[in-house]
C-alpha cells in the first residue's frame, strides 16, 4: 500500500518501484574490513533485499516526482512504479518536474522511454555536483566498473531532455523545497527537504540502504559508494539533523515514513 502524507503545500506519496536484491558480498565498511567480513558471514541469506522507492508530490496545479525508479531496465522485479503511477491516475504528461537525488539507475533510468523522454513535458532537476562529475567523461575509466553507470545516464539525460535539465546547488529549489547536500554515495548525492516550519520531510536518496546495519554503525555501506568515509559522515550528520530538527524521513530504500531517534551511540527508526 502506498503511503501519503502532507508537508507544506505538498501531498507526498511513496511509490514502490520493486525490490533490489544486493548480493551480500557487496556489503562494505568505511573503516574496518573485519566488521564487514563478520557481517557477511553472519548474513544467512545470499542477498540483502531493499525496497526501491520514488515519490509523488501533488499540488492542485500539477505533479512532481522525486526520482523516477528504474523503468524497464533492471529486470521484472523492478520498474513497477510506472504501473503504480497509472493506477493512481497519473499520466506521463501530468509530470511537470522530476527532482533527482543522484544519477544512479534505480533513481534516474525511469526518466527514459523507447521514444526518448518518458515524461515528455517534465523539467529534470539534478544536483549540479553530480551532473558536473558524471559529465567529465575523461574520469569514467578511472572509476571501478560498478560505479560507471552515472556517466552513461548523464550523457543520455542531456541528449534526451536537453534544455529541460536544470542543475541546482544546495539551498532553495522551489517554494517549500530545499536541496540538502549528502555526498559520498555519489559526489553530488543529495536529498530534498520538503515542507514548512516544524513540519518537514527529508527524502534522502540513498543515504541508507540497510537500516538494520547502518543505524547501529553508520560506517556500513555498499561497494556502490564513491567515497565510503564521506558517505558515513553524511549519514551521521543527516541523522543528527533529522533528530534535532524533528524531521520526518524517507528515502530510496526506506520503508514508509520514519522519524530518527538517538539511542546511545546509535540510532533507530520510529514509524511516523
Amino acid at each position: 500500500m502506498n503511503a501519503t502524507r502532507r508537508f507544506g503545500p505538498y501531498d507526498v506519496t511513496i511509490l514502490i518501484d520493486g525490490v533490489y536484491k544486493a548480493p551480500k558480498e557487496h556489503l562494505h565498511h568505511a573503516a574496518r574490513l573485519d566488521k564487514r567480513d563478520a557481517a557477511v558471514a553472519a548474513c544467512d541469506t545470499p542477498t540483502i533485499d531493499m525496497d526501491v522507492n520514488f515519490f509523488v508530490l501533488s499540488v492542485p496545479d500539477g505533479i512532481m516526482l522525486v526520482d523516477a525508479g528504474t523503468g524497464p531496465y533492471w529486470g521484472p522485479e523492478l520498474g513497477l512504479g510506472r504501473a503504480a503511477l497509472k493506477a493512481a491516475g497519473i499520466s506521463r504528461s501530468d509530470v511537470k518536474r522530476v527532482l533527482v537525488t543522484h544519477l544512479h539507475g534505480d533513481h534516474a533510468l525511469g526518466l527514459f522511454g523507447d521514444e526518448g523522454r518518458y515524461f515528455p513535458d517534465a523539467e529534470i532537476v539534478v544536483p549540479e555536483a553530480d551532473l558536473a562529475f558524471f559529465t567529465r567523461t575523461e574520469l569514467k575509466e578511472t572509476v571501478p566498473a560498478n560505479r560507471r553507470g552515472g556517466f552513461d545516464i548523464a550523457a543520455r539525460l542531456l541528449e534526451v531532455y536537453a534544455d529541460r535539465v536544470t542543475p541546482v546547488a544546495e539551498g532553495p529549489v522551489l517554494p517549500g523545497i530545499e536541496l540538502v547536500s549528502m555526498p559520498g554515495h555519489t559526489p553530488g548525492h543529495s536529498g530534498y527537504l520538503i515542507g514548512e516550519a516544524n513540519d518537514k520531510l527529508v527524502i534522502w536518496g540513498d543515504l541508507v540502504h540497510a537500516p538494520s546495519m547502518q543505524l547501529d554503525d553508520p560506517d556500513f555501506c555498499f561497494i556502490y559508494d564513491a567515497d565510503a568515509a564521506l558517505g558515513a559522515e553524511s549519514r551521521r550528520r543527516i541523522f543528527a539533523r533529522a533528530f534535532e530538527e524533528g524531521w520526518v524521513a524517507s528515502g530510496g530504500h526506506v520503508s514508509g515514513f520514519v522519524r530518527v531517534e538517538r539511542t546511545g551511540e546509535s540510532w533507530q527508526f520510529i514509524p511516523a
